[in-house]
């Protein structure tokens, strides 16, 4: 992994073997980033893609493998009063499955690189957001703070 920051982006490029989301908040950490919006494109291996199941308030996980575009990635990193991070993160993939060309999307819990994953890391400017526990469905939603 390497990044760089230019006005008050960051570009990150994560290589073969990297894990996405811990890169970025690894790079929030590091630059003492509270709360961010990030993009990116890129080469993957391996992604645990998560949907949300509001009648028993949990996430259903399951894995795709194998040459994965990651056509869009987008998600934001906030931290609660504690200060612990936390990312919200939705990915689009294509990949082929024997003569087929298929898509997946939805919540992601990881994604290891295949060979490159190029971030855009934009910091919140003028304020930042927060992340307040829902006790209704039992997880993070934003909030602003001034």
């Amino acid at each position: 992994m390497e990044y760089r920051k230019y006005g008050d982006t960051i570009y990150l490029r994560l290589d073969r073997g990297d894990e996405i989301i811990s890169g970025i908040l690894d790079v929030c950490r590091r630059e003492q980033l509270g709360s961010a919006i990030f993009s990116g494109i890129g080469g993957c291996s391996r992604a645990e893609i998560q949907t949300f199941l509001p009648e028993s308030g949990r996430f259903e996980t399951w894995t795709l493998a194998g040459m994965l575009e990651l056509v869009s990635l987008n998600g934001n990193v906030v931290t609660d009063e504690a200060g612990q991070y936390y990312h919200h993160t939705h990915a689009v993939f294509s990949y082929k499955d024997v003569a087929e060309h298929r898509m997946a999307a939805g919540h992601m819990k990881s994604i290891t690189v295949l060979y490159t994953a190029e971030i855009e890391l934009r910091p919140v400017q003028g304020g930042e957001i927060k992340r307040k526990y829902d006790p209704e469905t039992g997880t993070g939603f934003w909030s602003f703070a001034l």
